[in-house]
């Protein structure tokens, strides 16, 4: 027995040893930036995706560690826990996944559509197939002109995409790329670059998010650094633990990859997210030449929610100090209020022995309420005797004939 429990505890063991760094699998130094991360990540996803490897038991397990590793990295809590200590300071049990919808059956869409529903993050990446398409040039790109929006409906799992050409002048100026939906489709916004081979490789992804009546998304390049808000992260970290969600509501402001874009043609895309039905959408890109007004203050804002973010990590310190001696009080509120209870009700009880008179038998009310049913059953009859016998009384007789006497007097 002893032998057995070894043998199955040392599987997990040994398991953890041939993990490979995260890094090392996805093939980036530790201070990649997130975005450098998630590209590596997509290329290595769509390598070894099991769409495109169904034989291959192989590739199946590298496309789980490239996964797994992307988990780590990508999440800005776990990556710093793990360069810090390690494997150990990850919980494999709470790695979340991103689903390729294209690819579950209709019974596991369904289900992932009740869970977003409910409110559990579903995280859900573009579709593997759309991915291998772009790459080897097999998509069709209509030409979007600056300033002129698009109307148009994706299907789901379905891409669209456009190029747009911008001057030196226009490059110079920024650019911005937004997409709505007024019927509050999911959709993610994406952005590709242009490969050796003349295919289209993902480079940007913004996930479409509520923002009032609609769902929209933006990509902005306007020559300085310009920050991204994953809301997702924030979104997981409220299903684990309400508290922290404010304090970590600013953990996905991340600096975008890209602050510029030079001048030629470029290609944006967007893809339908939604679980079973199409997305509506209206796509514009504009040249901020004259927006220059909102870019600075665009810039002054994020440079102040930076600071709030410092300032937030700060006073969540603080916080969790006074809560917890907070819930000390409370808890010793409680337990003084139930000793000084106790207390009192065994003084009562004390006096009450001071006595030689025997004790008080109280009737109970039950007792009392038999007593008083039984003298109504007993006097029930007696009442209905004097009823009946003034109902007779009551009643006429065939010989009580009341004559009607002319009262009137004679003329």
């Amino acid at each position: 027995m002893p032998s057995n429990n070894k043998s199955k505890s040392e599987k997990p063991e040994a398991a953890k040893q041939l993990r490979r760094d995260p890094y090392e699998v996805l093939g980036v130094s530790r201070n990649s930036t997130d975005q450098e991360i998630k590209t590596a990540y997509r290329k290595m996803a769509l390598k070894y995706h099991p769409d495109k490897n169904a034989n291959d038991p192989k590739a199946a397990d590298i496309f789980k560690e490239v996964t797994f590793s992307y988990n780590i990295l990508s999440d800005p809590d776990k990556r710093r826990q793990f360069d810090t200590s390690g494997f150990e300071a990850v919980e494999s049990e709470s790695q979340e996944l991103e689903l390729d919808l294209s690819s579950l059956g209709a019974v596991n869409t369904m289900f992932a559509a009740l869970f977003s529903k409910l409110g559990v993050p579903i995280k859900t990446t573009v579709s593997a197939t759309v991915l291998e398409e772009a790459l080897n040039g097999m998509v069709t790109v209509r030409p979007l002109l600056l300033g002129q929006p698009i109307t148009k409906k994706v299907e789901k799992q379905c891409c669209h995409f456009y190029s747009v050409e911008i001057s030196e002048s226009e490059a110079r100026a920024g650019l911005v790329c937004q997409v709505h939906s007024s019927d509050r489709s999911k959709f993610k916004l994406l952005y590709f670059d242009r490969e050796d081979n003349g295919g289209l490789g993902l480079c940007l992804q913004e996930d479409s998010a509520k923002a009032g009546k609609v769902t929209s998304a933006g990509m902005y390049f306007l020559g300085f650094p310009v920050y991204r808000l994953d809301h997702t992260l924030n979104s997981m970290a409220a299903a684990k633990d309400p508290d922290s969600a404010f304090f970590k509501k600013l953990d996905g402001f991340q600096p975008c990859e890209l602050t510029e874009l030079k001048a030629g043609t470029h290609v944006f895309a967007v893809y339908g997210d939604n679980f079973f039905k199409s997305a509506t959408y209206t796509i514009e890109v504009l040249s901020c030449e004259p927006f220059l007004e909102e870019k600075e203050s665009l810039r002054a804002v994020e440079a102040q929610i930076l600071t709030k973010r410092v300032e937030l990590s700060k006073f969540e310190t603080e916080y969790r100090e006074v809560l917890a001696q907070f819930t000390e009080m409370t808890s010793r509120y409680t337990q003084e209020m139930q000793e000084i209870d106790e207390l009192l009700k065994q003084r009562n009880e004390i006096h009450a022995l001071y006595t030689t008179a025997p004790p008080i038998k109280r009737s109970s009310s039950r007792s009392r309420n038999r007593g008083h049913s039984k003298e109504e059953k007993e006097d029930a009859p007696v009442r209905e005797k004097k009823s009946t016998f003034r109902d007779r009384t009551k009643k006429k007789k065939w010989f009580n004939i009341h004559l009607k006497v002319d009262k009137r007097k004679p003329c």
